[in-house]
């Protein structure tokens, strides 16, 4: 038995447990001996991993290329494909030499076929079709040249036609084979718009189905669908619910679409989905498999068709084949590999400053740092820092940072051990933080824009990405309700302590796939007085460092969600309370608050327990707080509340209006209830006044809460509608001077009678002694 099938055995177990080996129909082993076994090898979201990770499990580019020598030499008739991100968001070793490496690598293993994903199009379709897929040349094209065919059967031009190649073919004797390539529509979202403008992208499955009846119509018998985009998990149900967006594919894609390989999403799995076509029909083979090979060279999908003479699928096996440590390497890729890293590592280990602290991602719970996009971090804050610096002689104010344009966190030297920094940082370091190379573009937004670009933060329904928290400069904070409407989650903003109005103007820094509108952040490309400074993000990091030697690490919130608070004044007496939210970084050893300290218009109400608990969803609400105080004597007017972390020093501003104080009471009661019978009571019943000034003809008002009436009053003048009494001017004495009281008495009718809750003397409340 070959090393191949052995591993093949051996990952039965591992592949059942990702996304299942499904039960098979004829094996190549049962294959009859006119048959035709096809192989073909998938791997997706490759990222330029040229070197081995045992903590990630990436195999490295050498080992790859061994795994596809030695499985192609068990099946002559194979096709080596992918589904794109082979390059972009790559590390240093590649990233450093735009990719050229990465693209030499697969040109070595013989890579034959690939979707395009939407990191091949990080530097704009120009570059793609221009530089990527162009013949390398040592002058003209130095970092070009791959060899095998990309293909985006969706990516259309102005006009509507193609503007990638569509679809690809290879025969083995009589048998043919086409693959259809196709990238996520939401590739608008996910690069510089500017770098695709002009280009539409059609829904994955229509360009599918469209390809391959014509593939199946110049004879192919075997149609494969390479497509960057794939389930948002490893289970079966995803991979096939309709209201997704690769399950829309999956359930949309014809009769002529014999498999489909998947990526984008980084997870692997191994499925048989049923064509309810091919089982009328009577085939032998009723499943169509979908599968994904996971990230970074970790693992490859080996998918192994049966076709008799005629052409017909006959037999299908599949699995999940991990990769590290399984093959031999390639000499060839390992010598590509070496010069790579020979080539990067002088540049790479340049020391080109400090920082004072680790930067980290943010984190969901159990989660690694990175693992949450939709949560504020130190890294994030820190490069919007580094990016407003770099900006500042245009004016800049305000800096943003998309959380996907950080793809490592920034450790330095000591490698996240607290004990030993300040750190040095080395440009690898840095390079592996921002990969993309976007420059820095500023623009003019007025504060109602900046308020609908914090909007966008809750991004669109369907979008690969429920929420996604910018990196914000230091100095710029602001307030959100995350229970609010769409579109009026944003409170109020501050810049350096300054209320920001609606229209007031600020210049705004963003890198040029935000300011694009990328990430749906389309606000951001409506600003006036842009201007492309022309800086790369990188070497904005670089010169910051060397200008200012360390980066600073700031551990404040610069935005916290306020939920309970309303726009209504408030006074003397009254209770406010609300709940604060997104107190709480979520790296590793990141400073976080035991309690907040709270004021109002600069009177301290207290302290309150912050609860830091990391969250799994995809929000920002992890660090949260219940605040409850009692309003004091304050004038009128316009104030704040002002929470401050005991730690972070983080500064939540929450405008509020003091109104005025209710007025005083204006007399006292005392309401005695002296005895009682069946059905009967007797009450007395003394009036203070506590205003300064005589009453001259009173009425005292108040309700009986337990049926009461009154059947004799001893003087003055009574009546009642329903439980609502009014008692007027005693006979003798129908002036209540200041300080004076009045008593009266009567007989009521009612059993269980109650000592009324208030009363009101000519209108004004009395307080009940």
């Amino acid at each position: 038995m070959t090393l191949a099938l052995r591993t093949s055995a051996r990952v039965v177990a591992t592949a059942a447990a990702i996304g299942g080996l499904a039960t098979l129909a004829i094996t190549p082993a049962q294959a009859a001996e006119d048959d035709t076994t096809v192989q073909i090898l998938g791997i997706n979201d490759f990222h330029g991993r040229l070197l081995p990770n045992s903590f990630s499990g990436d195999a490295g580019a050498a080992v790859l290329g061994g795994a596809i020598d030695a499985l192609e030499a068990d099946y002559p008739d194979s096709v080596f494909a992918a589904a794109g991100d082979l390059i972009g968001a790559s590390t240093f070793e590649s990233f450093v030499q735009q990719d050229k490496p990465t693209i030499d690598a697969f040109n070595a293993m013989g890579l034959d076929v690939s979707a395009v994903g939407n990191h091949e199009f990080d530097q704009g379709y120009d570059d793609l079709v221009n530089r990527v897929m162009a013949p390398y040349d040592a002058t003209s094209n130095p970092y070009g040249g791959a060899m095998w065919e990309y293909l985006g059967a969706n990516v259309r031009d102005a006009a509507g036609d193609p503007a990638l190649p569509e679809t690809w073919t290879e025969n083995f004797g009589d048998i043919e084979v086409g693959f259809v390539g196709a990238v996520t529509d939401h590739l608008h979202e996910l690069v510089s718009p500017s770098g695709i403008e002009g280009l539409t992208i059609e829904e994955p499955y229509v360009a599918a189905n469209r390809s391959a009846a014509q593939l199946k119509a110049d004879g192919a018998d075997l149609v494969v669908l390479l497509v960057h985009e794939g389930a948002t998990s490893t289970a079966y149900d995803d991979a096939v619910d309709p209201n997704s967006d690769f399950g829309e594919i999956v359930t949309n894609v014809s009769d002529d679409v014999d498999a489909i390989i998947s990526g984008h999403t980084h997870l692997a799995y191994d499925h048989r989905v049923p064509v309810k076509a091919w089982q009328d029909e009577g085939r032998a083979v009723t499943e169509r498999p979908v599968v994904s090979a996971g990230q970074y060279g970790v693992n490859l999908n080996q998918l192994l068709f049966t076709l008799n003479a005629n052409g017909d699928v006959v037999g299908l096996e599949t699995s999940i084949i991990p990769l590290y440590n399984a093959y031999d390497p390639d000499a060839d890729v390992a010598g590509i590999v070496q010069d790579a890293v020979d080539s990067a590592e002088p540049l790479g280990a340049a020391v080109i400053g400090k920082i004072d602290a680790p930067l980290y991602r943010a984190s969901l719970a159990g989660g690694d740092p990175g693992s949450a996009r939709g949560a504020e971090s130190t890294l994030g804050n820190g490069v919007a820092d580094v990016q407003l610096w770099a900006t500042q002689e245009s004016g800049a104010q305000i800096a943003f940072m998309n959380p996907g344009g950080l793809r490592a966190d920034l450790l330095g030297k000591a490698d996240g051990n607290r004990k030993t920094y300040p750190s040095d940082v080395t440009f690898k370091q840095a390079a592996d933080v921002q990969p993309f190379a976007n420059t820095l573009v500023t623009m003019t937004l007025t504060g109602e824009q900046i308020s609908d670009v914090l909007e966008e933060q809750w991004q669109p329904e369907g979008s690969s990405r429920p929420f996604l928290r910018l990196g914000t400069s230091t100095g710029f904070t602001y307030t959100y309700d995350p229970a609010a409407d769409a579109g009026e989650r944003i409170g109020n903003m501050y810049l350096d302590g300054e209320l920001i109005g609606a229209d007031d103007t600020y210049t705004v820094t963003a890198n040029s796939f935000l300011a694009a509108g990328g990430d749906n952040f389309s606000t951001l490309a409506e600003g006036t007085n842009v201007a492309d400074s022309g800086r790369v993000d990188l070497q904005a990091m670089v010169d910051y460092l060397d200008d200012n030697g360390t980066l600073e690490v700031d551990p404040t919130q610069h935005a916290v969600g306020v939920t309970g608070m309303t726009d209504e004044p408030v006074a003397k007496g009254d209770t406010v309370s609300f709940d604060l939210s997104s107190l709480m970084m979520t790296g590793p050893g990141d400073t976080l608050d035991k309690n907040v300290k709270v004021t109002i218009g600069g009177k301290n109400r207290g302290k309150f327990a912050v609860t830091n608990e990391q969250q799994t969803d995809a929000y920002d609400e992890q660090g949260t707080a219940h605040v409850e105080f009692t309003v004091p004597k304050l004038p009128e007017g316009d104030t704040v509340i002002e929470v401050t972390g005991n730690k972070t020093g983080t500064v939540v501003r929450i405008p509020v209006t003091i109104g005025a104080s209710p007025e005083p009471a204006q007399c006292t009661v005392d309401y005695t209830i002296h005895g009682t019978w069946p059905n009967g009571f007797i009450s007395q019943v003394t009036i203070t006044n506590d205003a300064t000034i005589g009453v001259n003809g009173w009425d005292l008002a108040w309700d009986f809460t337990a049926g009461e009436s009154i059947r004799n009053l001893w003087a003055g003048d009574d009546s009642q509608t329903g439980s609502s009494v009014h008692v007027k001017n005693l006979s003798w004495n129908p002036i209540i001077g200041a300080g004076d009281s009045v008593t009266f008495g009567f007989v009521g009718s009612g059993s269980g009678p109650a000592v009324p809750a208030a009363f009101s003397l000519n209108g004004n409340q009395c307080s009940v002694s």
